[in-house]
């Protein structure tokens, strides 16, 4: 069984040979290519090739195809910074002034040279590997994670207390980018699509405010991967326990979730209704954890889901680019060896 046929069987709710593997390592993938992050987001062959290396080396299932989050809000003309060696990052945001926000523009992302190059990107990987390994076009940000860096996240969560209905109409504008993005990631023939609605979550706003501010254009985000014929993975920061049974409600195929959501309490609400992706530590276990830590900590995910198939394997957030290549490869093993 090949990894793209593991990573459907698990979405399918089936027992495949063995537990998938997805990892999220954009970085790390970088760094051992031997590229920095500035030759990595420019050039659409560099960035595959980085992808390829690092799925072979450690023979994962899934590849999950990122770059950095703020693809979307620069496409909008959010102010970015691009740091030769580091993930690129909005310098602040765009709406000073809602008076600003009076009519705004219509954005064609289409024309954005960085959209083309995380296209590229997908369309080169997934010729390279068919149907031997499943492909995940991550979208870049939701509307609700998108909006607060177009507004600017103080001043964002301040509109939120008291929301007008420009707030409204940012999330609109927002939603429609991402569709933008579903439909053009739609047609590089990847298997799946994702975004990260990060800010979304109990850490930062309340259970109703996420209702209210993100479900709703979320929803409209799965809703046009599903047209496409599509399975979809959301992901939100942070401990999300608090609104898990709300994420439900978006539709999505599945949640990839943060190491500060408890793997117990996600099994309890998802069951067999819907796939978990994660959760290791990329940073306390993966990158700066012991091999034994890597492998305890595998094992406890492993041992918790036991009893489910609705679970891939992966870190709940970005691997940072500096993890020792031995930690992923005791993932890996113990993941391919484990035996309840």
């Amino acid at each position: 069984m090949n990894g793209f046929e593991r990573i459907t069987k698990a979405l399918n709710g089936e027992w495949p040979d063995r537990r998938p593997v997805m990892l999220h390592n954009f970085m790390m993938a970088a760094r051992e290519a031997g590229y920095n992050m500035k030759q990595f987001r420019e050039d659409p062959e560099k960035a595959a090739q980085s992808f390829i290396m690092a799925a072979g080396k450690y023979d994962a299932d899934g590849i999950l195809i990122d770059f950095d989050t703020t693809l979307l809000a620069g496409a909008i003309g959010v102010p970015v910074d691009y740091p030769d060696d580091e993930p690129a990052r909005v310098k602040g945001g765009l709406i000073t002034d809602w008076e600003q926000f009076d009519d705004p523009e219509p954005v064609d992302i289409s024309t954005n040279e960085r959209v083309q190059i995380w296209l590229e990107t997908c369309r080169l990987i997934k010729a390279h590997f068919g149907d031997e390994k499943y492909v995940r076009g991550n979208c870049d940000q939701a509307s609700f994670s998108t909006a607060s860096m177009v507004r600017g996240a103080q001043e964002w969560m301040l509109d939120l207390m008291m929301p007008h209905e420009k707030v409204y109409r940012l999330l609109d504008y927002c939603t429609d980018v991402s569709i933008q993005f579903i439909d053009l990631m739609a047609g590089t023939g990847v298997d799946m699509t994702s975004n990260g609605d990060s800010p979304a979550g109990p850490e930062m706003i309340s259970p109703e405010m996420y209702r209210e501010f993100a479900l709703p254009y979320e929803k409209k985000i799965i809703e046009a991967s599903h047209r496409h014929g599509l399975p979809y993975l959301l992901h939100i920061c942070g401990d999300t326990e608090m609104i898990l049974e709300d994420m439900i409600k978006t539709g999505a195929d599945g949640l990839e979730l943060d190491y500060k959501t408890d793997i117990r309490k996600v099994l309890r609400v998802l069951g067999d209704d819907m796939v978990f992706v994660g959760n290791i530590d990329p940073s306390g276990v993966l990158a700066l954890g012991s091999r034994k830590l890597v492998i305890e900590k595998t094992r406890e995910l492993l041992d918790i889901y036991k009893n489910s198939p609705k679970l891939i394997v992966n870190a709940g957030c970005a691997i940072p680019r500096d993890t020792p290549e031995e930690n992923i490869f005791a993932l890996i093993e113990t993941v391919k060896n484990y035996q309840p």
